[in-house]
């Protein structure tokens, strides 16, 4: 079992070049058959049908991407300006920190070494990364198509390779696909919401790239935990850039994890539900080993592919408890005489 997890892990990472696109179509293939089916229903033929699904969301995405290009290249043509204002305050700061504490702080070469990472030449090779990333997605809608095209076919093997536990089997591709489409659709529509939210707040303060951060704030969202702090960590430093007054940044921060909150505890509690089911140390530890072996799209696709290998070890004889090991069901200790299910049941005996 140690080899095979260890071959499965080498296969994954040095493959990912090849599965990564696939993972990303299954999962917008699963998400955009409802509306492939509806075009079918209205006697479309299935390749137009899925043609016209592709097209709608590409749209939609390509409109999203056109209202945010001029503000990126805005962006891009003030990191010269915005680097020499970080290291003038840099330097002010340490300053007035060394005369606090009576000696220097960083030396000359330490400074601009903490500099160096935000020169231009850094930055543009993360955009080049991210341009290579782009392309290297140009393949997803062959993928999606394909795999939605030939959907009755993989209906078709599930059954002949599971003749004895036919039932069974399309049971567990059903219920694995409605785990990847609720998630998406779901995730999609909270990170519109967190959005939306955090471009009106940068929008009243006055940030002049409000719909980029609000953007990137929300996308970064989408990998828990994690991203929220990056996302955040880019947009104060921005603030704190372009502003005067510490006001600012302190008001970005509260602000920020007042949206993570109410993101975090309301809005994917209400929209989201809790279709993945799975507990936050799995969480946690899913987006570590994702982004290990697959970057930023490790870290999200492995939160619902964990939930469909926690349906998967539900349903195999033998392996039940390392599905409920990956549950968020939490035992009452009937030991302790404590636990938050028992506390909620009595208050609500006691309303009664």
């Amino acid at each position: 079992m140690l080899i095979s997890i260890v071959l499965g892990a080498i296969v994954l990472r040095e493959g990912s070049f090849l599965i990564v696109p696939l993972v990303w179509g299954v999962f917008f293939a699963f998400s955009l058959n409802p509306i492939s089916n509806w075009f079918e229903k209205y006697r479309f033929p299935r390749p137009l049908a899925i043609v016209f699904s592709i097209l709608l969301v590409s749209l939609v995405a390509f409109g999203i991407f056109y209202a945010l290009l001029n503000q990126m290249v805005g962006l891009i043509r003030d990191i010269p300006e915005i680097g020499e204002s970080l290291e003038q305050k840099v330097s002010i700061y340490l300053e007035e920190l060394s005369e606090v504490f009576g000696n220097e702080l960083l030396k000359d070469r330490d400074k601009s070494e903490l500099l160096n990472i935000f020169k231009l030449e850094n930055i543009n090779s993360t955009l080049f990364a991210t341009g290579k990333s782009l392309t290297l997605a140009g393949i997803i809608p062959l993928y999606i198509f394909l795999l939605m095209y030939y959907k009755d076919f993989f209906v078709e093997f599930l059954i002949r390779f599971s003749s004895n536990h036919k039932e069974r089997v399309l049971q567990w591709a059903t219920d694995s696909g409605r785990v990847i489409q609720l998630y998406l659709s779901g995730m999609i529509r909270v990170t519109g919401i967190v959005a939306v939210l955090a471009g009106l707040f940068f929008y009243i303060i006055g940030v002049k790239y409000f719909l980029l951060f609000a953007a990137f704030i929300a996308i970064m969202n989408l990998i828990p935990y994690v991203g929220v702090f990056i996302s955040s960590f880019f947009a104060i430093l921005y603030v704190f850039l372009t502003t005067d007054n510490m006001v600012y940044p302190l008001m970005t921060f509260g602000v920020l994890w007042g949206i993570q909150l109410l993101e975090n505890n309301i809005i994917t509690p209400l929209i989201v539900g809790s279709q993945v089911k799975v507990n936050a140390l799995a969480v946690i530890l899913a987006i570590l080993l994702g982004g290990w072996l697959w970057g930023i799209s490790g870290m999200v696709l492995f939160i619902p592919l964990v939930g469909v290998l926690k349906i998967t070890l539900e349903r195999t004889k033998g392996l039940e408890p390392f599905g409920y090991l990956l549950s968020d069901d939490l035992p009452e200790d009937s030991s302790s005489g404590w636990s938050f299910k028992r506390i909620f049941s009595k208050s609500e005996k006691g309303k009664d």
